[in-house]
C-alpha cells in the first residue's frame, strides 16, 4: 500500500497530517509506503492534480471520496469538514476509510 501526502512549502498542516497518518496506520497495524510529496509550481499541481496542501492519497485515490472527481487543482491550501468543523487536517475516520477501502481492492 502506497500513502503519498502532497503538501507546499510552508504549510503549516503538512506536519500535523503526516503525523496524522503515521498514528492511524499504526492503530490499524498495516504497513505502507509512505511518501511526502512538495508541489513546488502549477504546472506540477495540474499535473498530478493536487487539490491543496495537504492531500493525501492512498493508492492512488484521495481519502476524501467527494473530491475524487474534482478538477480544482492549484497551489492553495485546503481544509476539510467533519461534523460541521473545519480543519487544515483530515479526521483520522477518512484516513481509516481510505486505508480500509485500499485493502478492499
Amino acid at each position: 500500500m502506497k500513502v503519498e501526502i502532497l503538501y507546499l512549502s510552508g504549510c503549516p498542516n503538512h506536519v500535523p497530517a503526516v503525523a496524522r497518518v503515521h498514528e492511524v496506520l499504526k492503530q490499524e497495524g498495516t504497513a505502507a509506503e509512505m511518501i511526502e510529496v512538495e508541489v513546488k509550481d502549477m504546472a506540477t499541481a495540474q499535473k498530478i492534480g493536487f487539490l491543496g496542501s495537504p492531500s493525501i492519497r492512498v493508492d492512488g485515490q484521495d481519502i476524501e471520496p467527494a473530491m475524487r472527481g474534482s478538477d480544482g487543482f492549484g497551489m492553495m491550501c485546503r481544509t476539510y469538514i467533519d461534523s460541521g468543523e473545519r480543519s487544515g487536517v483530515p479526521p483520522p475516520a477518512w484516513i481509516r476509510a481510505a486505508l480500509c477501502e485500499a485493502r478492499g481492492r
